[in-house]
């Protein structure tokens, strides 16, 4: 490998290298420990120093040298791992640049040409490169290292690597970290010492930051049931992050395909960097933070002052630029916040250079100071620039008279808001669509009625309507504290709708999709899936105490929401719970509001959520109990099992506690989740089991904590809800009975911000990136456990064998994932499938695997004859083989009797597997995901399973002559490199042979017997043509064999013999030879732990 010429003093080398060929200009060196004589103590000691110093010559023990006769200085320009490789560029140098080093006059000249035309092919390589790090010269050594001390394939992409120590117990072992798409490697040498440590991301259950005596800081991974210790990083936290989004990055791409489709930036592994990984993090935190749309990046951050007019004071922050969006968030402890759509930026003015202000106008009379912005011209542009303003000074004349119109244009707006939805270009809402909340319709708000329940609610308005004069209204309003505590007070109904599409962040998607919920209804309609089904089942279950859903209004209109993103979400389609919320969510919106609040809900706010296995649900479960051990201890203490918890919680993080709180207190809580997401029903959570602490710790059994729960959910109430007897869930008679435990829902939210505000949402984003690690994995456990529990009953293999057989079977599947775009391998993997089907692979996946774990080595993956068992194990022919499939295969090659093994063998040469076209192509593929079930199929196939009976020798049909021939062959290529290689082959001729002898013998029998008039089958017609009467039939016409009986045996057409699975067998049974090769037993761990360490190598030489 070629380099940048690096000044190098020989007399400083301590002698660590060794000259093998030099000339005038170039030397040619070899690192002292490597190759001939390279042993011993020298090669130990150099092996350490390089491992340790980061040196290329651990990798690399070759190298060329440039220098001149007059100069001491000599410069490296090219390394070598191997000397071919060396003496490669040696001879180009030669060829290509010592004839033109001749025509130099002065040394200064020839280095600098030499140097100058190293660099060029180094250009020259980096133009195909895929590498964009800083350096990337440091980075070239450190691939050239990666891929020599790892073996991985070619296409693996190396994305960083630090310098580290690595903990074997209580021993560190300084060494190298690599992080790649796929994998976690590390390598040290120390002293003749080699550590070497591979894991693939997927296999990693635990990745978190720890400290404790020993280590101060370290990164801890948990995979395979092992723990590793990474520590002495110089960059702790940038590793960690890079750590975490490979991590999830792999997890995303091959378990949760759903939520990696919505990220196509991460869809081609051979483009991920460093630097994109980094990008994608903080993009990660940017749309979490202001809840701004997946389509959003974080382009550009400044340091800047924002006047803030409801304090008189400038308050220290950050802009945050994307492609739709400018943002500030306070970094002053303030936590005040802004988000501006730069669809509402009508100008943007630059101040004075000596403050390097800018004003940000938009619409509402509104303006946006920022103060000592760096770069405020450049902002200044970029802003103007996304939302199509002119700044050219042939334009500044007209300023006046452009903002006098956009003031008309305002005013307009306020005088008319009914005019704002042809401002932001949105359609006319379908008559089919109801444009009112169903709370307007079936409550609406008697403004007459002064009893105490209302007064308190047009307080609440009036404290609304002063905080929208000091911090705005709409998608420019400030979010600051204040905000939060009226939240926690509770929202008036009339604005409920209004601040849940402004916190939710969905006002902003309805605004950039004018129409768009009316086009997904009336595609939608009449459409019949299994969601569909799902969709019509539940609605009736929808609050069904609720005067709404007791009518076709809102029956309707929640059907249309929930088909609507059904149609727009296939692979979420429709999941329970999602009916109870979207009930809640059409109370108090309009039916587009509430479809685009859904939308917020299940695609940004609770990620996940709502699929099959609800992995969102149960990753927030698991930080619930990571917060509860945090700050329950006493409850810890008692309950040492904390999966009683999640049981219990899963409700309440599912429908936002609206499945267990009565409607008028649950909409509190849906009040403060839309403001502070998942970390408000986090709080509410742990506030729920503090107050129930002395009665959980005194709980017998589950039964009896699950019993004070649901009582303290029914004690709920809310005294300040305005909403009639006949609307509110909780029954007069059940507060009279349990008034003296009567909980106010606004005193439990308040007392859950005091004791667990302090919660920071980052954190739980942290714990929730942790936990999703965990969680999956768990999934996955579950589904081996079943699968093998499954697959035990049909194989002779131990449990710990399937284990290890089960994790090749599944990596074998990821290896055809690992380094393609998109692979069709992906395909085959669906959760929602039945255990047995989750993984599958396809025949290429199949035939190496294969190739690895037969015992024989008579299957390259490359053969027909991989080909033919793929297809004979593949029992429903739908191109792909299952675990169980794949093991019932070889556990009769390992364990199975010598008939058993023939029988398989014999098999082989059968119909389906041995006369279907040989191109491997997948002819049929079953329904998968979730289209309509065909349960008719399912069933038969389930009646024919029951019903199978054993197959039994005398069921195999005959084989004939081109299969008996391939038959033979097969077994030459087992027996071959046999150590009784030579007396096996002669026992299959003696067999051949034999049974060749036989058929003829039975032939002519069977010719003497059978009178020449009467009508004989197919296969004896052409034994019966010995005359030439007899061959006048045009079957018979071109038979020429057929007048020579005495060379019938090797002339005969295929469809003259055949011969019976007990003939065959019953020859064999007589070769000692061949039976005792058969029953040789073979050593199943030896095999296994031998195709594990293979597995990579073979797919990297692939």
């Amino acid at each position: 490998m070629w380099l940048q010429p690096d000044e190098n003093l020989l007399k400083n080398a301590f002698k660590l290298w060794v000259t093998e060929e030099d000339n005038e200009y170039f030397v040619l060196q070899r690192r002292r420990g490597y190759g001939e004589g390279g042993g011993g103590l020298t090669g130990l000691l150099v092996g350490t120093l390089d491992t340790v110093l980061d040196s290329t010559s651990k990798v690399a023990p070759y190298r060329i040298l440039h220098h001149t006769p007059d100069s001491q200085v000599y410069w490296t320009i090219a390394c070598g791992v191997t000397k071919e490789e060396i003496v490669q560029h040696w001879d180009w140098l030669q060829q290509n640049i010592m004839r033109t080093l001749s025509v130099f006059d002065s040394s200064e000249d020839i280095t600098s040409f030499v140097q100058g035309k190293i660099r060029g092919l180094i250009a020259e390589e980096g133009k195909s490169s895929l590498v964009q790090e800083e350096d990337p010269e440091k980075f070239r050594e450190a691939l050239l290292r990666f891929e020599k001390w790892f073996e991985l394939p070619p296409k693996e992409k190396l994305v960083t690597y630090y310098s580290c120590s690595y903990w074997r117990g209580k021993v560190p072992c300084q060494g190298w970290l690599y992080l790649s798409t796929n994998f976690l490697c590390f390598y040290s040498y120390l002293l003749g010492a080699e550590v070497k440590l591979i894991i693939s991301w997927d296999e990693i259950w635990r990745l978190e930051k720890t400290s404790n005596v020993i280590l101060t800081e370290s990164i801890h991974v948990l995979a395979h049931g092992e723990d590793h210790y990474f520590s002495m990083l110089m960059h702790l936290n940038e590793t960690f992050v890079i750590m975490e989004q490979l991590a999830d990055y792999s997890i995303k791409r091959l378990f949760d395909k759903e939520a990696f489709q919505r990220e196509p930036a991460l869809s081609d592994p051979m483009q991920i960097t460093k630097r994109g990984l980094e990008a994608h993090a903080k993009s990660e935190q940017f749309r979490t933070f202001f809840r701004l749309p997946k389509e959003e990046n974080l382009l550009e951050v400044h340091e800047s002052f924002l006047w803030v007019p409801f304090s008189h004071f400038n308050t220290l922050g950050k802009i945050c630029l994307s492609e739709n969006y400018l943002c500030f968030a306070s970094q002053d402890g303030s936590q005040c916040h802004v988000i501006i759509p730069m669809r509402e930026v009508i100008n943007v003015e630059k101040s004075d250079s000596s403050s390097r202000a800018l004003t940000v106008c938009v619409r509402g009379k509104k303006a946006l100071r920022f103060a000592e912005v760096r770069d405020y011209q450049r902002l200044a542009n970029t802003i103007r620039s996304k939302c199509g303003i002119s700044a050219s000074p042939q334009h500044s004349a007209s300023s006046d008279a452009i903002r006098g119109a956009c003031q008309s244009l305002i005013n307009h707006f306020e005088d008319n808001p009914e005019d704002v939805t042809l401002m932001v270009g949105q359609k006319d809402s379908s008559k089919a669509v109801s444009t009112e909340a169903l709370m307007t319709v079936f409550h609406p708000q008697d403004v007459e009625n002064l009893d105490p329940k209302m007064l308190k609610e047009k307080m609440k308005e009036q404290s609304w309507n002063i905080h929208f004069s000091e911090y705005g209204r709409g998608t420019s309003m400030f979010f600051t504290r204040k905000t939060r505590d009226l939240i926690v007070r509770g929202v008036p109904e009339a604005l409920r709708g209004e601040l849940w599409m402004l916190f939710s962040g969905a006002v902003n998607d309805m605004a950039t999709h004018p129409g768009y919920y009316t086009d997904l209804v009336e595609q939608s309609l009449g459409t019949s899936t299994l969601a569909t089904d799902e969709i019509e089942r539940d609605l009736h279950r929808s609050l069904p105490e609720h005067p709404a859903f007791q009518s076709d209004t809102g029956i309707s209109a929640l059907r249309r929401v929930l088909t609507a993103y059904a149609y727009r979400n296939p692979k979420i389609g429709y999941c329970q719970a999602m009916n109870i919320l979207t009930s809640v969510l059409l109370l108090y919106a309009k039916e587009e509001e509430a479809f685009w609040l859904l939308v917020a809900v299940c695609e940004r706010m609770l990620p996940d959520y709502f699929n099959r296995r609800i992995i969102g649900a149960l990753v927030d479960q698991a930080v619930f109990e990571d917060l509860i051990r945090e700050n329950l201890p006493q409850l810890v203490d008692h309950m040492t099992d904390l999966s009683f918890f999640s049981s219990v919680s899963l409700s309440w993080f599912l429908t936002l506690f609206i499945s267990v709180l009565p409607i008028e207190s649950a909409v509190n809580v849906v009040d403060c989740f839309f403001y502070d997401g998942i970390k408000a029903i986090l709080q509410l959570g742990l506030a729920v089991l503090d107050y129930n602490m002395e009665a959980l710790i005194s709980c017998q059994d589950d039964a009896e904590a699950v019993t004070i729960l649901n009582k303290f959910f029914d004690s709920v109430t809310n005294k300040d809800s305005p909403l009639p007897p006949t609307v509110q869930q909780a029954s007069v008679s059940n507060n009279d009975k349990t008034s003296h435990f009567n909980v106010d829902i606004s005193e439990l939210i308040k007392e859950a911000y005091e004791k667990y505000g302090n919660i920071r949402s980052e954190e739980v984003e942290s714990s929730r990136k942790r936990n999703k690690l965990y969680v999956i994995q768990t999934l996955e456990d579950t589904t081996k456990q079943n699968v093998i529990r499954v697959v035990t009953n049909e194989v002779r293999f131990s449990p710990l064998h399937l284990d290890k057989l089960y994790n090749l079977f599944k990596r074998q599947h990821f290896l055809c994932c690992y380094w393609a775009m998109k692979s069709p391998a992906l395909l085959h993997h669906d959760p929602s499938l039945a255990y047995l089907e989750q993984y599958q692979l396809g025949f290429q996946q199949f035939s190496m695997l294969f190739s690895l774990l037969e015992p024989w080595a008579f299957c390259n993956p490359k053969s027909t004859l991989s080909l033919w068992i793929f297809r004979l194990i593949d029992e429903n022919q739908d191109g792909l083989v299952n675990f169980k499939e794949f093991c019932c295969a070889l556990d009769t090659l390992y364990s199975g009797s010598f008939t058993n093994k023939l029988k398989f063998l014999f098999k082989l040469h059968l119909p389906p597997a041995f006369d279907l076209p040989e191109d491997g192509v997948i002819r049929k593929s079953p329904e998968r995901g979730r289209g309509k079930v065909d349960l008719q199929a399912y069933l038969k196939q389930w009646q024919n399973e029951i019903l199978k009976k054993e197959e039994t020798i005398k069921d195999l049909p005959r084989i004939n002559q081109t299969q008996f021939i391939q038959f033979s062959k097969t077994l030459y290529n087992i027996f071959h490199g046999d150590p009784e290689e030579e007396s096996l082959y002669q026992a299959v001729a003696h067999v051949t042979s034999l049974l060749l002898r036989m058929e003829e013998v039975g032939r002519r029998l069977h010719e003497s017997s059978s009178p020449p008039e009467s009508t004989k089958p197919a296969n004896t017609a052409a034994a019966e043509s010995s005359t030439p009467e007899a061959s006048t039939t045009p079957e018979n016409s071109d038979t020429s064999s057929s007048c020579n009986r005495r060379d019938a045996g090797p002339d005969l057409t295929e469809m003259d013999w055949s011969f019976s699975f007990e003939q065959v067998l019953a020859s064999l049974l007589n070769e000692p030879t061949i039976v005792r090769f058969f029953e040789r037993p073979v050593d199943i761990q030896t095999k296994l732990g031998q195709a594990k360490v293979a597995q990579l190598k073979l797919k990297a030489n692939k």
